[in-house]
């Protein structure tokens, strides 16, 4: 897993630069599972014009013929991202494996070109939300420079981090803001499957309103943001006085809007940490990377 988190700078500036004049649909759904899906989150909460939808629930509640949409699907075969393909006249396909079920189909294909992954989405995560930058007219090359240039410290802080966490703690929640929300509910769903410890991604105005009461003796990650600075701090305070135990993550070199990008990364490296610490080597144990389900009484 390491490796592959090591290789995010270098995949995500081939993909910008293979994405350069890529322009995506306005105004239609963009629907995707997990990662894929907290992608398009983050394009929303960065001010951009989208419908980000899971597409389990989409298709199964919502289910009406639109003209146009975007599928997301880091391997072109997740069940419930083929099932939306007949919603929609034509799509476009953002897709890791373009010789993919997903990309067969598709009226035009992005290539994230993130290369193999064995262990969760980092390197696809981070190229994905490169691809949708780019398409809605966002430069986001300050972002990869970044990447470029901290990689060291973005490691340096996970491997520290790991070693510091009490992982007897009962309740473990990592806490955003804005486009930092897709961050914080990535963060939980690449921790959650390679940890195997339950760890929940919030928004930091719904932690506020009522899991903060789990405060004694949890985990709690805030992702700075200088739009929600005043309330991080007072609620980080707050629960730490509780019994939590608080850990600060921050970007003071990319602004709010890119930061989805790089703040990602030193989480990845915990992950991996943590996974070394817990000798855990097995990424998948329970089921597949690919989650491929079937559909019964609908």
């Amino acid at each position: 897993m390491l490796h592959e988190i090591r290789e995010i700078p270098l995949r995500a500036r081939q993909c910008h630069e293979r994405t350069e004049g890529l322009r995506l649909p306005r105004g239609v759904p963009y629907l995707g599972m997990g990662s894929s899906h907290f992608a398009t989150l983050a394009l929303k909460y960065a001010g951009c014009d989208l419908s980000p939808e899971l597409a389990s629930e989409y298709c199964s509640y919502v289910s009406r013929k639109l003209k146009s949409g975007v599928l997301v699907s880091q391997s072109g075969r997740s069940s419930e991202t083929l099932w939306c393909r007949k919603l929609f006249s034509s799509y476009v396909a953002l897709v890791n494996d373009t010789a993919s079920p997903l990309a067969r189909g598709a009226r035009k294909v992005v290539p994230l070109l993130a290369g193999p992954e064995r262990y969760s989405s980092t390197k696809t995560y981070v190229n994905t939300l490169v691809a949708l930058y780019t398409g809605f007219g966002i430069d986001c090359s300050p972002a990869i420079e970044a990447l470029e240039a901290r990689q060291s410290a973005y490691e340096g802080w996970g491997r520290k981090v790991a070693r510091r966490l009490a992982l007897e703690a009962h309740s473990f929640y990592v806490v955003g803001s804005g486009p930092n929300i897709a961050t914080a509910q990535q963060a939980a769903l690449i921790l959650s499957e390679s940890i195997k410890r339950c760890v929940a991604g919030l928004p930091l105005a719904q932690y506020d309103h009522g899991p903060k009461e789990t405060a004694a003796g949890s985990i709690v990650i805030f992702l700075g943001a200088e739009s929600s600075a005043r309330r991080t701090t007072e609620t980080a305070e707050k629960v730490s006085a509780a019994g939590a135990q608080v850990i600060g993550l921050e970007e003071r070199d990319v602004e709010e809007q890119l930061s989805p990008l790089t703040l990602i990364v030193p989480l990845c490296f915990l992950t991996a940490y943590l996974m070394e610490r817990l000798g855990i080597v097995e990424p998948f144990s329970v089921g597949g990377k690919v989650t491929q389900a079937s559909r019964t009484g609908r």
